[in-house]
C-alpha cells in the first residue's frame, strides 16, 4: 500500500503535448478516477505511472521512492488492462497464477493464494477453463484476480468495464468498490463513464486535451465545478448551458436573454464571490433537477415555455422546453409532472433556482469567481 505523488508531469509525442503538467496526489487506501473523453490523455497518464510509457518530463513517486523511469516489473503495480489481457492458452488458473510464478514462488504458496483470490472474485469453479470457454463477467473477474493475486503497492485500471453490458456494469460498480475498499489498496480508475467515476470514486481527476481541469471529491465536481466542460461532463441528462448578458432590473442583477429575465439572488452572489458588470457576456448553467415546470404563470414557474419533446425514463420525465430561442431541458419525478401536459407544442411555464445557477467566462469556460481570482492574482504579482 503506498501514496502516489505526481509533479509536472508531461507527455509529447513528436510535438503533440498529450499529457499537461499534472500534478496530483493520489492518498494511501485511495480510489481515484481519471476521467474524460477519448483522447483526453488519461490512459497515457496511467501508463506513465505503470511504466508502459515513459514520461517527458515531471516525477512519479510511489511509497515515497522515484519510480519515474524504472520499469513495470521494478514498480510493484498490479493493472486490468481494457481488454483483460488474459493468454487464452493457459487455464483460468494458469493466468492468475502467471505473475506468482513470474516470481518463482512455491506451488503450493501458489495455489493457496490463487484460490484465496478466486473465491473473493466467485469464480473458484472455472478455475480449469481457458478463457474462450468464458463469459464477458468471469472474463473480467478473471483480469482482476490476477491482479489482486500480486499483493501490489499499487492497483491500475484501464476502462475495465468498457466490454460488459449495462446490467452487469452496474453489479460489477458495486462489487470492484466493495473490493477496492476491503483490500485497502491505492487504486487508478480509467473511464470516459461519468457514472461510473460519481458512483465508485473517492476523488475524481477531471481531463481534457492533456490538461487536468479538476482534482475533486464527486459531490465537490457536480456540484462545484471548475469549469463549463466539467460541468457539462459530468451530470445526466448534462447541465444547460446557453449565453445571457448580465444587466440591472430595478436595483437587482439580472441574467438577460431576447426573451426572458432571470434575477440573480443576492445572497447568492455574495455566497461565489462574483464581480459581474452590466453589459457582461457570461454562459449561465443549471442542471435539469433545478428547473421546476408547471402548466400555468406563478411566481416559481414565470418563464413561458413550449414543450418541444417529452421523455419519460420510468421514475422520471424528462421535459426538453423552448423557451425562446434557449433550449433546456427539465428533470422531475413523475409523480410530480404527472398532471402536465405530454404532446409537443404544449404551453408550459419553467422555474430557474435561483440558488443553483452557474456562470461561465465565455470563451475560456472559467467559473465567473475562478476568472476574477485569476486577474486578481495577475495584478498582484
Amino acid at each position: 500500500m503506498a501514496e502516489i505523488e505526481i509533479n509536472s508531469l508531461v507527455k509529447r509525442f513528436g510535438a503533440f503535448q498529450a499529457v499537461q503538467d499534472v500534478n496530483i496526489t493520489v492518498n494511501d487506501g485511495e480510489f481515484v478516477f481519471l476521467l474524460g473523453p477519448s483522447g483526453c490523455g488519461k490512459t497515457t497518464t496511467l501508463r506513465m505511472i505503470a511504466g508502459l510509457e515513459m514520461p517527458s518530463d515531471g516525477r512519479i513517486a510511489i511509497g515515497g521512492r522515484n519510480v519515474t523511469f524504472l520499469r513495470p516489473r521494478h514498480r510493484n503495480v498490479g493493472m486490468v488492462f481494457q481488454d483483460y489481457g488474459l493468454y487464452r492458452h493457459l487455464t483460468v488458473f494458469g493466468n492468475i497464477a502467471y505473475p506468482l510464478e513470474v516470481r518463482r514462488l512455491e506451488r503450493a504458496e501458489i495455489a493457496r493464494k490463487v484460490e484465496a483470490v478466486a473465491r473473493t472474485m466467485q469464480i473458484s469453479e472455472v478455475l480449469q477453463r481457458k478463457p474462450d470457454q468464458l463469459s464477458a463477467g468471469q472474463l473480467q473477474r478473471v483480469a482482476i484476480a490476477r491482479m489482486l493475486v500480486r499483493d501490489a503497492d499499487v492497483f491500475l485500471m484501464d476502462e475495465p468495464m468498457s466490454h460488459l453490458d449495462a446490467q452487469l456494469r452496474g453489479q460489477m460498480r458495486a462489487e470492484l468498490r466493495h473490493i477496492q475498499k476491503s483490500v485497502g489498496v491505492t487504486t487508478i480508475f480509467v473511464t470516459h463513464d461519468q457514472l461510473e467515476a460519481m458512483t465508485m470514486a473517492d476523488r475524481i481527476i477531471v481531463m481534457k486535451d492533456g490538461e487536468m481541469l479538476q482534482f475533486a471529491t464527486p459531490r465537490e465536481i457536480f456540484e462545484r465545478p471548475a469549469t463549463e466542460f466539467v460541468a457539462t461532463f459530468v451530470g445526466e441528462p448534462q447541465m444547460n448551458v446557453f449565453d445571457v448578458r448580465v444587466a440591472r432590473i430595478e436595483d437587482r442583477l439580472a441574467a438577460v436573454t431576447e426573451d426572458f429575465v432571470i434575477p440573480f439572488d443576492q445572497a447568492w452572489a455574495q455566497a461565489n464571490r462574483l464581480d459581474l458588470r452590466v453589459g457582461q457576456t457570461v454562459r449561465l448553467g443549471i442542471r435539469p433537477e433545478h428547473i421546476s415546470i408547471g402548466d400555468r404563470a406563478e411566481a416559481a414557474h414565470g418563464l413561458p415555455a413550449e414543450l418541444y419533446s417529452f421523455e419519460p425514463t420510468g421514475a422520471e420525465n424528462l421535459y426538453v422546453l423552448r423557451c425562446g430561442d434557449v433550449t433546456v431541458t427539465t428533470r422531475s419525478s413523475t409523480t410530480q409532472t404527472a398532471h402536465l401536459a405530454k404532446h409537443e407544442g404544449s404551453r408550459l411555464f419553467a422555474g430557474f433556482d435561483p440558488k443553483w445557477i452557474y456562470l461561465f467566462e465565455t470563451g475560456a469556460g472559467r467559473t465567473i469567481a475562478q476568472a476574477a481570482a485569476s486577474q486578481t492574482e495577475a495584478e498582484e504579482a
